[in-house]
């Protein structure tokens, strides 16, 4: 889980705000994505949770190719460690070493098992020790390993897209709702740790001023109350997170075709 400055001012209110407000019309309103009996595709559908990474990546890598994020690896200086991965694994927080022992498990005898040790005693800390150069190296190497990359994938789904989107359907949001939550999971965590505040809290605070559309509220008042801003995005009615999307992050502009 990534959290830093940089991913703060690229949260989710901003990258929401991109996509409701700067995307194309494609012809569908608040009614076409999840109103009068029409069908409405959630964030794990393919395509869905294609759009959800690249709007990941632009903030996390300034970059839409995600698929090419799986061999990054840097210490941001954000006080978790190394940060890696196509979300920002990293090695203070556990998830970075939760990766590693789905290689492990999939890969027995792979260069980066040895580093498991390491990865369990940094920790809670930014720390190297027991890592550097040669853990980079064989993270950057093993990125090739389709096995690699599939634990990354499941270590993703397991930790934030999973129970985000779990979540989120609960609540009764359609895809664009299960992106925020997705993203809230990401950049900030399911719970409050080190002075930070999660995803849970977020939504505790969000329950206690509008209701969820599941217990009868609006979705896109929910939302508002959930963003805490950005009430002009949702306005724009685009809860299905209907491509074309445009957006800018840090300057530079990115776009997603219709799928």
């Amino acid at each position: 889980m990534k959290l830093s400055t940089r991913s703060l001012i690229a949260s989710a209110a901003a990258l929401v705000m991109a996509a409701a407000v700067l995307s194309g019309c494609s012809g569908a309103g608040p009614d076409t994505a999840y109103g009068k009996g029409a069908t409405a595709t959630g964030l794990d559908d393919p395509a869905k949770k294609d759009i959800a990474m690249q709007l990941v990546s632009s903030a996390e890598n300034s970059s839409l190719d995600w698929k090419s994020q799986y061999k990054y690896i840097e210490d941001i200086d954000d006080g978790r460690g190394y940060t890696a991965g196509i979300i920002g694994f990293c090695s203070g927080t556990g998830d970075m070493r939760r990766v590693v022992e789905r290689y492990a498990k999939a890969r027995p005898g792979n260069p980066l098992e040895r580093f498991r040790p390491a990865l369990r005693a940094v920790e809670g800390t930014d720390a190297h020790t027991g890592l550097g150069r040669p853990f980079t190296d064989a993270w950057a190497d093993a990125a090739g390993d389709a096995a690699f990359r599939s634990a990354q994938d499941a270590e993703r789904d397991a930790s934030y897209f999973g129970p985000a989107v779990a979540q989120a359907k609960a609540d009764g949001l359609g895809a664009l709702g299960q992106f925020i939550y997705y993203d809230a999971y990401v950049m900030h965590g399911s719970g409050d740790a080190d002075g930070t505040v999660g995803f849970r809290t977020m939504r505790r605070h969000a329950l206690a001023k509008a209701r969820a559309p599941s217990r009868g509220g609006a979705e896109a008042a929910y939302l508002d109350a959930f963003l805490d801003a950005r009430v002009a995005a949702m306005r724009e009615g685009r809860l299905g997170l209907e491509t074309p999307l445009r957006w800018k992050v840090y300057g530079d502009s990115y776009r997603i075709e219709s799928t």
